[in-house]
């Protein structure tokens, strides 16, 4: 009689198996595209973590890392040691930039973060303590968080994630599956599992951008804390409001201008001398420079109601 003899399965017929594989090979592919461009930064007995974003070596770290240093040591993917002048530091946002003194460096890009997602998968590269390229994955944990700096003020707009950071992760860049660099690393909580955070790629372009043009972020200053939240088409619809979301009031800093204007906690801010405000990377874009010490209209939705009010908007200190 026969004997009826079939083929053990592969592994790679498995479903499970080949969805693991593929995420795996997109890790690879994303940590080969962007490690060359994570630099190793320190300053004495301190450092941390920078990724290069231009090829004539102007590269994003953190704030702290480089706090009161005019120049730091960096060491390049290739092992290279190299030196580079701090061009700025804005401790409002946890965000400095460098520059290193090497041309024609490997730079990565950076992504349209508004388009994030809680729940994308993404990557943390950084240099801890020398370990250069050290990866770890994980989620968008939650978006819009709000995080105090070390000089006390607030951080808004944060990215929350579980990708791993340890100390000297801090300034490496948090990158999507498409090797952009949607965020930079910026704190862990002490004692705390799987709560990291990340700076969004609009505010670090934003900012990088005044750092480099001229050494500082000058910015006007509402005095408001507050999260992204949506209008709801009804009450957009009847209020004519084109915005499908608007600026939620948290918190009013006591004496500040918004405080002045009349704001409370949970007015709901939807444009700003009438830009359009659906995110909190919109309100940072408002406050520029040259918004300090002029009178400008804020429209805002009270109990129901659209309001208006004149707000004149100080310099941030």
């Amino acid at each position: 009689m026969a004997t009826d003899v079939r083929e053990a399965p592969r592994a790679d017929a498995d479903p499970a198996s080949a969805l693991l594989d593929a995420y795996s090979q997109a890790v690879i592919r994303v940590v080969e595209r962007v490690a060359a461009s994570v630099v190793n930064v320190r300053r004495g007995q301190s450092g941390g973590s920078g990724v290069i974003v231009t090829p004539d070596g102007y590269a994003l770290t953190n704030a702290h890392v480089v706090d009161g240093a005019q120049a730091v040591e960096v060491t390049l993917g290739s092992g290279k040691e190299a030196r580079a002048q701090v061009v700025g530091s804005d401790p409002a946002t946890d965000l400095a930039v460098i520059r290193i003194a090497e041309s024609a460096l490997q730079a990565a890009e950076l992504a349209d973060s508004e388009n994030l997602r809680v729940g994308q998968l993404v990557i943390a590269i950084g240099d801890p303590l020398g370990f250069h390229s050290t990866v770890t994955t994980g989620v968008v944990s939650a978006l819009g968080r709000s995080l105090h700096a070390r000089d006390g003020r607030v951080i808004e707009n944060v990215i929350q994630t579980d990708a791993a950071l340890n100390p000297g992760n801090s300034g490496g860049p948090l990158v999507d599956t498409h090797a952009k660099v949607i965020g930079i690393n910026t704190a862990i909580i002490p004692m705390a599992q799987g709560i990291c955070f990340a700076i969004p790629a609009a505010t670090a372009r934003l900012v990088a951008g005044m750092l480099i043009r001229d050494g500082r972020v000058r910015r006007a200053y509402l005095g408001i804390g507050g999260a992204a939240t949506p209008i709801g088409r009804q009450l957009a619809a009847e209020l004519r409001i084109p915005n499908a979301s608007g600026i939620r009031v948290l918190e009013v800093t006591a004496g500040g201008p918004a405080q002045r204007a009349g704001i409370r906690a949970g007015d709901l801010i939807v444009t700003l001398d009438d830009v359009p405000l659906s995110t909190l990377s919109d309100l940072q874009r408002v406050l520029a420079a040259d918004r300090i010490g002029r009178a400008a209209g804020l429209a805002y939705v009270r109990f129901g109601e659209l309001q208006r009010a004149t707000v004149t908007l100080a310099e941030a200190r």
